[in-house]
């Protein structure tokens, strides 16, 4: 074994359980005797996975989730192109796996593993995934409509008036419904109370709404509402879940799903108790094409990811991003991500040599010159370094990686609706409910004003008035109670009594009953 060499595997050489990834490449020779891993507890402060199209990146997410599994941690996947399918199934041996096997050092066997199939509001095969729009909230909300600051802010000044006023935004419908209450004749008036809300403002939000449902974007809002602690479960045998989130059919909408991802790791960052490190984490989240989630967003939109990512760690969550290149994410979340596993990069334009050498300078120092090794790496192969068990980085380490052993394509749609139809929570979630929320309590109070009114201008009409028997003057409780005012305050703790709405940092926020 070269010198080199020696030391590279000589600071993977971790005593407690870890991931296998492969081995070391040197001068363009694989040393399967030369190990390069991740220890498991290091899991959760988070890593990148980055390289240009059809280097292997979904390869190495298998892998990675593979191992996970197996080791008893529960997995988060988003299968974009519709390709990750295949984790539930065995993989098929085959000339290239032995030879790939061979060189790492790997006993392969075709192993599936246990998983669970998602989808966003029912769209495509999985179990449907939907949120309230108040659970959503008012910041992940925006950067979907790809509102500004101002028209931010306002939103969120929505968001406290249907708080206050005891009004659930369950879906899409209901926060129309509410805002253009807001800017008709009755509610103007309302829309003063607030503070700081045009009418310019909220039409531009209305109109955003409006727009985002032609979409198609609807059915991702309402309800059951999804609980994401259905992704900390584990198997029978102990092994973790893989929560496999089916995304195909939206790959048009890159910013809903990628902000729907935002907001299932600022639930679970909502609900989960702090537990400092662990020896293995809770869950590991894996964030695919996270140059979407960045792509335009606002100032405070990326201080509560930096914020949440930095915080999740504490919870026992892992986050890995993936995408092409570290720039692709911001300085102050990529600081955050202390496991790297770096794919070929290309350098056809000055764009890309300016990319390569910013990619460079991410790593520790090493033995390699590593603008001329990450653009002559081969598929299946990458530039790694991880945290070691005391937290310090590992050598730099162009490896070979491993083979997944599970099916390296996706399952055939029989098979993939036999298993989300067999789910224990496909009864639980596949039925969507649509209550009475804000739409129809604006709808109803309409309808009373509007008979109201009718009723007014039948007895002008008419110029006469009834005569009425005289009757027993109520009694000071009866009054209070028959008037209007009680009704409305009794409607309003009838919707939110024994309920409480705290938002998390990006004031996504839960009602608990």
């Amino acid at each position: 074994m070269p010198g080199p060499v020696a030391e590279i595997a000589a600071g993977y050489g971790f005593e407690g359980e870890a991931l296998d990834l492969g081995a070391v490449l040197w001068d363009g020779v694989c040393h399967r005797e030369a190990q390069v891993r991740i220890p498991l507890p290091v899991l959760n402060r988070h890593g990148l996975v980055a390289g240009a199209t059809g280097t292997g990146k979904t390869k190495t997410l298998q892998l990675i989730a593979e191992q996970l599994s197996a080791h008893g941690v529960p997995v988060f996947l988003a299968d974009i192109k519709g390709d990750v399918s295949g984790v539930s199934a065995p993989g098929e041996d085959g000339e290239k796996v032995r030879e790939r096997a061979a060189q790492t050092g790997q006993e392969w066997t075709p192993t599936g593993f246990p998983c669970a199939f998602y989808g966003l509001g029912g769209t495509g095969p999985g179990i449907p995934v939907r949120a309230t729009v108040t659970s959503f909230g008012p910041v992940l909300l925006s950067k979907v409509l790809q509102l500004n600051r101002t028209q931010e802010q306002s939103l969120g000044l929505i968001f406290h008036y249907a708080d206050a006023k005891g009004l659930e935004l369950v879906d899409l419908k209901d926060l129309r419904a509410v805002v253009a209450f807001l800017v008709s004749d009755v509610g103007k008036p309302e829309l003063k109370g607030i503070g700081g809300l045009s009418t310019v403002t909220a039409g531009v939000i209305l109109r955003a709404l409006t727009a985002f449902e032609q979409q198609g974007a609807a059915g991702f809002f309402g309800e059951p509402e999804f609980d994401t602690s259905e992704f900390l479960r584990t198997a029978e045998d102990g092994r973790g879940i893989v929560s496999v989130l089916e995304l195909p059919s939206v790959q048009q909408q890159p910013q809903l799903f990628s902000t729907f991802l935002m907001w299932l790791l600022a639930d679970l960052f909502h609900d989960l108790p702090e537990v400092g490190d662990l020896e293995k984490p809770k869950l590991v989240f894996f964030f695919d094409e996270a140059h979407l989630l960045f792509k335009g967003a606002s100032q405070a939109f990326l201080e509560s990811i930096t914020q949440t990512v930095r915080l999740i760690r504490s919870k026992g969550v892992g986050v890995f991003f993936v995408t092409q290149t570290p720039k692709d994410v911001p300085a102050e979340v990529l600081a955050q991500l202390g496991n790297r596993v770096q794919h070929a990069l290309r350098a056809f334009t000055p764009d890309d040599a300016k990319a390569l050498k910013a990619t460079v300078r991410t790593f520790p120092e090493s033995a390699y010159d590593l603008e001329e090794v990450l653009t002559s790496l081969g598929t299946g192969e990458a530039v790694v370094t991880v945290l070691s068990e005391r937290g310090a980085p590992t050598p730099v380490a162009a490896t070979r990686l491993r083979a997944p052993e599970s099916l390296m394509g996706p399952i055939d749609a029989a098979a993939l609706e036999a298993a989300v139809k067999g789910s224990p929570l496909y009864g639980r979630y596949a039925q969507a409910v649509d209550r009475e929320s804000a739409y129809e309590r604006l709808a109803a109070d309409e309808e009373a004003r509007t008979a109201e009114a009718a009723r007014a201008a039948e007895a002008k009409a008419a110029g006469t008035t009834r005569a009425r028997a005289p009757r027993e003057e109520p009694s000071l409780v009866e009054q209070v109670v028959g008037s209007g005012m009680f009704k409305s305050l009794a409607r309003s703790v009838g919707t939110q009594l024994g309920r409480e709405i705290s938002r998390s940092i990006f004031g996504t926020a839960r009602r608990r009953r």
